[in-house]
């Protein structure tokens, strides 16, 4: 490394936190230090000289006392978190860069970008144990820290809000079979629904993740260094800093009805929380019940909207359980390859043999979302999962009815799925009551025939 230019860089801190020290004394915020792309980094460290973090109070409900997140490339000594943003595709802005398509000293343009329609503060904002995987203020960054803004920070918005059009071939069969009646506000005649949508990318408050999780703050930032191969090392030497933007997939709030009325526990509110599975929700893949649930919440969404009260659909994107789709799709070829074939009684067997748990979703974190929204009370709850119905109610939100999938929406080679689910505590409702280890030992799904022709041949030529 040139020490010519990491003295350089130093001195130029230096010289930038006396400017910081002085305008403090004006208005309370510091004068942006950038970043100059001389040299490379590998970690930084608590205290070292030039290192100045934005100060952030996590949950003050004043967002110029909480502070804003910092996590941008253009101020890398006043960085307050770890990580990057944009999830997961942090890698593809990289590879921008690297092809010359992208400049690494941009900063967006973000004037047109405000939110569409309001949401919140909510008292929820305000307490860590039910707001550490969302920044409450990610969607407003553009107003509430517009000061910063001014100044010359580069501070990204982590929430999007919007509105759509969501066009479903299961709405258009809904109303054609009279379950659905288009009013023109919330369905078109033509099967379009109209609804309100919010793009969440994660930030963690690592204090309360480890909380969450029941672990200390120091072996969650090891075992997450140690499972990503060293990824982020300031995980281990920047204890100061505790926030994260971790690389993996946000969600999606859909938002059907009237937003302003989902704190009211007086109107009606109903609600799933999906778990995305590529494989059926967009391509219809008929082993699991991920579609067909998906869209039936869709149908009592528009129905609850169109009653006065407001549907909830909020997407996660933990494909396979949040193992991945090449797990899913490992564990699906041995559940049809073991001996007896696909059962429901060894479903949660396969998953585990494959990899090494049966599920890393935990839904710790889960209902923050619902807590972003000021939800405290759902009506309808479109989802058959005690582990969902557990974590949202553990955390002060009541729920009055939980809705199961209606037996005629089950694929065949779903029965596997359903059966093992409820066997092992999923809310049966009266659609799936009796169910024992006698329908567990004799469910069973279609055979594939996997090894018929299915041996790699390593074709060398001449």
């Amino acid at each position: 490394m040139d020490m010519s230019n990491s003295n350089s860089s130093t001195s130029t801190a230096h010289k930038n936190k006396k400017l910081k020290r002085e305008s403090d004394a004006d208005d309370g915020i510091p004068v942006p230090v950038i970043t100059q792309f001389d040299c490379v980094n590998l970690t930084t460290h608590s205290d070292t000289f030039g290192v100045d973090p934005v100060p952030i109070s996590w949950a003050h409900p004043d967002p110029m006392v909480r502070g804003p997140v910092i996590c941008t490339v253009r101020h890398s000594a006043q960085r307050n978190a770890i990580g990057a943003h944009s999830g997961s595709y942090c890698i593809y802005t990289g590879l921008a860069v690297a092809a010359g398509k992208l400049n690494p000293d941009y900063v967006p343009d973000l004037k047109l970008t405000k939110p569409v329609f309001t949401i919140g503060p909510h008292k929820s904002w305000s307490d860590p144990k039910k707001m550490a995987s969302i920044d409450p203020f990610g969607h407003v960054v553009t107003d509430v820290f517009s000061k910063y803004l001014n100044k010359g920070f580069d501070i990204r918005p982590t929430i999007a809000v919007t509105k759509a059009h969501i066009d479903l071939p299961e709405c258009r069969e809904a109303i054609a079979a009279g379950r659905l009646k288009p009013d023109g506000k919330i369905l078109l005649p033509s099967g379009q629904s109209i609804c309100s949508k919010a793009a969440i990318e994660q930030v963690w408050y690592l204090p309360e993740i480890a909380r969450r999780f029941g672990c200390t703050e120091s072996n969650l930032r090891q075992s997450i260094f140690r499972m990503t191969n060293g990824m982020y090392p300031e995980l281990i030497t920047r204890p100061d800093i505790k926030i994260f933007l971790p690389p993996i997939g946000g969600l999606t709030i859909y938002i059907w009805g009237d937003v302003d009325t989902i704190p009211d526990e007086d109107i009606e509110l109903t609600c799933r929380v999906h778990d995305e599975c590529n494989g059926s929700d967009v391509f219809g893949s008929d082993i699991c019940t991920c579609r067909p649930y998906l869209t039936h919440a869709i149908e009592e969404c528009i129905k609850t909207a169109q009653r006065g009260g407001c549907g909830l659909v909020i997407y996660f994107r933990k494909e396979g359980r949040s193992l991945g789709e090449v797990t899913k799709y490992l564990v699906y070829n041995t559940r049809k390859r073991q001996e007896g074939g696909d059962s429901a009684e060894n479903y949660f067997n396969c998953t585990e043999q494959v990899a090494g748990v049966q599920d890393t979703r935990f839904q710790a974190l889960m209902p923050d979302p619902l807590h972003f929204l000021g939800v405290t009370k759902i009506h309808n709850f479109i989802s058959m999962s005690d582990m969902k119905y557990n974590a949202i109610v553990n955390t002060g939100i009541k729920i009055v009815n939980r809705i199961e999938i209606p037996q005629e929406l089950v694929p065949d080679d779903a029965q596997v799925e359903i059966t093992a689910k409820v066997y092992h505590g999923y809310n049966a409702g009266d659609a799936y009551k009796g169910i024992d280890e006698s329908d567990l030992k004799k469910t069973k799904g279609r055979e594939y025939g996997y090894d018929e022709g299915a041996e790699f041949k390593n074709v060398v030529e001449d």
